[in-house]
């Protein structure tokens, strides 16, 4: 079954709509509307141009390139970012400079990968004793070091 999720492109911003590399790709890619300088260990907010309507029931999830990660040592500080259902603002990414050198994005490079996620229904109900597991309240390492 295909999902129809509507999209509008700021104006001057129709180059930029999302898209996918390859046709079997998970991701569509997310483009930089206008320059913005990532100086080392600054966050900057990179928009996009893109306005969406997702249905109700859908998310858009905004995830670090690989291949920025691995060159630049660019990521997205709040990965994954979540675009809910009700959202109808411009998707702006907020790209994190980790390296030691300050990071150029130019208009309409690739920032970070979009994937729309259907997500469950699902219904919290309240429990004063939860049922026991193997693992308990270990947390934070607590599996050893490798």
């Amino acid at each position: 079954m295909v999902t129809t999720v509507k999209f509008y492109m700021q104006s001057g911003c129709e180059d930029l709509y999302p898209r996918k590399a390859h046709a079997d790709d998970a991701a569509y890619d997310l483009r930089a509307r206008e320059e913005v300088t990532l100086n080392p260990g600054v966050a900057a907010l990179a928009p996009t141009g893109l306005f969406l309507e997702l249905p109700v029931g859908f998310e858009a999830q905004v995830r670090p390139r690989s291949g920025l990660a691995a060159k630049s040592y660019i990521t997205v500080l709040n990965s994954p970012g979540t675009i809910d259902a009700g959202y109808r603002g411009e998707v702006k990414v907020i790209l994190f400079n980790a390296g030691d050198r300050p990071f150029q994005v130019e208009r309409g490079d690739r920032i970070a990968q979009m994937v729309i996620q259907n997500l469950p229904e699902v219904k919290l109900e309240m429990e004063l004793n939860l049922a026991a597991s193997s693992r308990g309240a270990g947390g934070f390492g607590s599996t050893g070091k490798n």
